[in-house]
This record gives structure tokens, C-alpha cells and sequence, in this order.
């Protein structure tokens, strides 16, 4: 009975320690998985979003926009390298996945940008939000809230630190 109880115990507590995913969801031929977003600091206004979204159709598909009630706007955003400078710019006409793609939302690349936070996001807690397709239409997501410096959904690093020697201009 000791071994089982122990056996129980350690099953328990490996589950507890696992991080939290949000689900994937599905609409039309678009799969959205993997959708979190970093902690902020307290009094920030904007925060980032991640999600990974693939087109297993064989037509194209275009994320235009969405919403979430944590903040005033929800912007598709890009980051890119330009002479070691960090640059971000806002894609207005949104991203394209096309056939048999994946497009990953990740820090340092593609993100959603939560412009004007109506709360601080917290680690360990989860936000609602709605992204809208140009063809699919809309579908409601949750986000998952990992570390401040997390660089994946799950990771362990949450220094609240960007990279050294980062500089950005919007």
C-alpha cells in the first residue's frame, strides 16, 4: 500500500508542476493552438500575445485582427532585425497563412500587440479572446499568462529581462 500511496503522490505532483496549455481550437480549416501571453509589470499599457495557428485547407486564409476584453486594441504586430536594432511594426492588412502552413507567434517575430491593458496580466491566470479571419470568421481563444520573460508557453524563463543589448524602435 506504501508503494502505491507513493506511486499516487509523485503522479500528483508531477501533474501540478506541469504547465497549464490552452487548448487548441479549430474553425474552418485554421487550427489555433498554443495561445499565451507574457506577464506585465504592474501600471504597464500594453502587453504581447502568442499563438500558433495552422492552415490545413487548400485555400489561403488571412488573421486580420481581433479583440479581448483585458485591453482597448489588439494588433497583429512584427519584429525584425535591421543592423542590430530591434524593430516592430504593426501589419495593418493582418498575416496570411496559406495551405499547409504553420505560422508561429513568438517573442522576437510575429505577436499580437494588447494596446492600452485594462488589468495587469498575471502569471498563471487566463484571458479571453476573439480572432478574426478573413475567411474563417471569428473564434474565440484563451490565452494562458506565463512569466514575464517567458519565451515559450510552459518555459522556465520568467526573469522579467529582455535580451542584452536589445534596442527597439517603433
Amino acid at each position: 500500500m506504501t508503494r502505491i500511496s507513493f506511486l499516487a503522490a509523485a503522479l500528483m505532483a508531477t501533474l501540478l508542476v506541469m504547465p497549464a496549455y490552452a487548448q487548441s481550437v479549430t474553425v474552418g480549416s485554421l487550427k489555433i493552438s498554443a495561445s499565451w501571453a507574457r506577464a506585465t509589470p504592474k501600471g504597464a499599457s500594453v502587453g504581447g500575445g502568442y499563438v500558433t495557428i495552422t492552415n490545413t485547407g487548400t485555400v489561403p486564409d488571412r488573421l486580420v485582427g481581433g479583440s479581448t476584453p483585458v485591453a482597448g486594441r489588439f494588433e497583429i504586430h512584427e519584429m525584425s532585425m535591421d543592423n542590430g536594432v530591434m524593430k516592430m511594426r504593426m501589419l495593418p492588412r493582418g498575416i496570411e497563412i496559406k495551405p499547409d502552413e504553420t505560422v508561429n507567434f513568438k517573442p522576437g517575430g510575429y505577436h499580437v500587440m494588447l494596446v492600452g491593458l485594462k488589468q495587469q496580466l498575471t502569471q498563471g491566470q487566463h484571458f479571453k479572446a476573439t480572432l478574426e479571419f478573413e475567411k474563417a470568421g471569428k473564434v474565440d481563444v484563451d490565452f494562458v499568462v506565463e512569466g514575464i520573460g517567458a519565451q515559450a508557453p510552459g518555459s522556465a524563463a520568467a526573469s522579467g529581462h529582455d535580451t542584452p543589448g536589445m534596442q527597439m524602435k517603433h
